[in-house]
């Protein structure tokens, strides 16, 4: 109900720790509903927050959660300028309805500020205002007056403070009169004494006590008759109540400017914390380390431990990753009952534990990781029963937003992936079944054609011509075996189910025995083995190797001219075996040569159209080089042609004595 909006209405409803808040915020939640509005609950957060009673923190949780099960998404701003505040952000956030609770306080003196609702008109008239039966400006006062136990609450670290500062002041204004100084400036002394005690202690209770003890001591040692509160001079009493009221204000500013101070420190943190998590979660390439992070961050802004239970890959929490937090004396224990919880957390996409509606009774929170309908995981905050503040969980909902959108992204980028991966398939399909189908069309016609020849007029063929058609029929059906075996090849190594049979061979026994198995048209070119004197000891599956060799030089006898040059050398280099062939034939084109190793590509065209050849000669010898953790390189033959080196990693020789 109002998590979207279809006619552009925004309401704002104020969220408050009164006991009648729930109202306002149901009535906002049902006005969002008719108006197919969004609805955001806002809460102003004043600076004096610590000071709330753990009554008035548990209703504001309750109050919260309420807006949050109705709808609403909940915003805390930090301020004590509440109708400023509220109209800002309504402006801001394009709201056009503000829903409140009305004040119960009447205006009893002309002089006397207006009521919050009125302010709030006064400050938004663009914006339509609904006031509901509640209290904010009771609300105030009574978070005012429930705070003041906890303020006035005396240590002893801040007595003793206050006492040093008065005798110092006491001190420093003996010596300002030793020396004849004015009485103003004893006064300041000790309106900065009071200044500086407001400054130093934690309750304010200490700013008015030291601006009395202060007057008191000023009366004493300083005013004539000395060592006496009695005066002769009448005047001397607007001095005091001067210096009073001047004490009590500075004072109060003092304890003022030092609680913004210490709030807007721990807003800024956590804002910082938040905005990091954005730069870390970006960052993160795995749903580990997208995890990972999110937990870093959020012990980073709690301080508490924190379990995840990430989506398992059945669709349900897999085992829990627990994170600990530095500070010892923060930790939690873990529920009984933790992954019972964090299962219907899981199934029911909604928060539970400590202080929630279900599970109430846990030491934890358990949030869902949670992005349009769809879960991630569960994180686990061990509270200790230290319940976070609401701009806290304000920020953990956001880090929790953020978790999700960047495990989003991770599986959409995934099956991106596969997608493309399967697209690459189905395009080397298609590719293949095209050139299977024009290519092989060539040598089976070429049989079918020869053999009818000879079935039709062998008694008229001479012993030449049925010699060069027996020829034929054999060189076509040696290319169809070549091309069969290396489909099956790259298919066994695509699927990832070759096995090399691994053993140590010679490297010159490789390249000998390959020779014996090359194209019958080597004979029309001039082939010339260089051979080291070094023993070339490689572990290896000799018949894949020399399927390698055997390629590179029939490739190097098909795309050369009779007569040309191939030079088979090998070599040691380092801890490598290294096989080069060489050709003096027209070379490759530069912008070939990239292309050399990938499937069906044949130089001349993307796909194997005119000529004889499925281009997979070479991504075959790639492919079968790199499983036995080798390379295969393409270079320049000065001063024409080309050189196809293969590099393998050679087994050391032992040598027994």
């Amino acid at each position: 109900m109002g998590g979207r909006s279809e006619t552009g209405e925004h309401i704002l409803v104020c969220v408050s720790p009164s006991p009648s808040n729930p109202k306002v915020v149901a009535a906002a939640a049902r006005m969002a509903d008719a108006f197919h509005a969004h609805l955001t609950a806002i809460y102003v957060k004043p600076t004096s927050f610590d000071t709330l009673s753990e009554e008035d923190r548990t209703r504001l949780a309750n109050n919260v959660r309420f807006a949050e099960r109705n709808g609403a998404s909940v915003t805390t701003i930090v301020g004590d300028d509440v109708p400023a505040q509220i109209a800002e952000y309504a402006h801001i956030s394009g709201t056009t309805k503000i829903v409140l609770g009305r004040s119960a306080i009447k205006r009893r003196h002309f002089w006397s500020g207006p009521p919050l609702t009125e302010q709030i008109i006064l400050s938004a008239p663009d914006v339509d205002v609904y006031i509901i039966p509640d209290s904010a400006v009771d609300l105030k006062q009574q978070k005012d007056s429930s705070g003041m136990a906890g303020r006035m609450r005396p240590t002893l670290k801040d007595a003793v403070y206050t006492l040093l500062f008065l005798a110092a002041a006491t001190g420093i204004g003996l010596v300002f009169t030793r020396f004849g100084f004015s009485e103003a400036n004893i006064i300041t002394v000790f309106i900065l004494c009071v200044l500086v005690i407001s400054a130093v202690t934690v309750s304010p209770l200490y700013g008015v006590a030291g601006s009395l003890i202060s007057v008191l001591l000023f009366n004493w040692f300083f005013i004539d008759p000395r060592y006496s509160f009695h005066t002769y001079e009448t005047e001397y009493a607007v001095t005091f109540a001067i210096m009073l009221a001047s004490s009590l204000i500075t004072g109060t500013l003092a304890n003022r400017m030092k609680r913004n101070a210490r709030e807007s420190a721990r807003e800024a943190f956590r804002t910082k914390v938040l905005l990091d998590t954005n730069q870390l979660l970006q960052k993160a390439d795995s749903p580990a380390e997208v995890i990972r992070t999110t937990a870093r961050q959020i012990i980073t802004l709690l301080g508490h431990d924190v379990v995840i239970y990430p989506r398992g890959e059945n669709g349900r929490p897999g085992d829990g990753m627990e994170y600990r937090a530095l500070s010892s004396d923060l930790t939690g224990a873990a529920d009984p009952n933790e992954r019972e919880i964090a299962g219907w957390v899981f199934d029911s996409q909604r928060s539970a534990g400590f202080r929630m509606d279900r599970y109430e009774a846990a030491q934890a929170q358990y949030h869902p990781i949670l992005l349009n309908g769809y879960c991630s995981g569960v994180v686990v905050i061990r509270l200790n029963r230290i319940p976070p503040e609401p701009y806290e969980n304000s920020i953990v909902t956001s880090i929790l937003g953020e978790c999700a959108l960047a495990l989003e992204n991770l599986r959409n980028a995934e099956e991106k992936e596969r997608a493309a991966l399967m697209v690459r398939n189905e395009q080397l399909r298609s590719n293949l079944l095209r050139s299977i189908s024009h290519d092989i069309r060539t040598p089976l016609t070429s049989i079918s054609g020869n053999a009818s020849n000879l079935l039709s007029h062998y008694g008229q063929l001479d012993d030449e011509t049925r010699r060069q058609v027996f020829s034929d029929i054999y060189d076509d059906a040696e290319w169809l075996i070549d091309l069969v075996e290396n489909l099956l090849s790259i298919s066994r190594i695509e699927n990832g189910q070759m096995e090399l049979h691994l053993s140590s061979e010679i490297m010159s026994d490789v390249v000998e025995e390959a020779l014996r198995h090359i194209d019958r048209n080597a004979s029309q070119h001039s082939i010339i083995v260089q051979e080291t004197d070094d023993i070339l000891l490689v572990d290896m599956d000799a018949r894949l190797i020399m399927q390698v060799l055997i390629n590179l030089i029939n490739n190097a006898v098909k795309n050369t001219p009779p007569g040309s040059e191939i030079r088979i050398e090998s070599r040691q280099a380092g801890k490598e075996a290294v096989v080069a062939v060489r050709d003096n034939g027209p070379g490759i084109p530069d912008d070939v040569k990239p292309h050399v190793f990938e499937m069906f590509y044949t130089g001349q065209s993307k796909v194997a159209d005119g000529r004889r050849s499925l281009g997979l000669g070479l991504a075959l010898c790639k492919a079968i080089v790199e499983s036995h953790h080798g390379r295969i390189t393409l270079t320049d033959n000065a001063p024409s042609g080309c050189c196809f080196t293969v590099y393998l990693p050679m087994k050391e020789v032992e040598v027994y004595e």
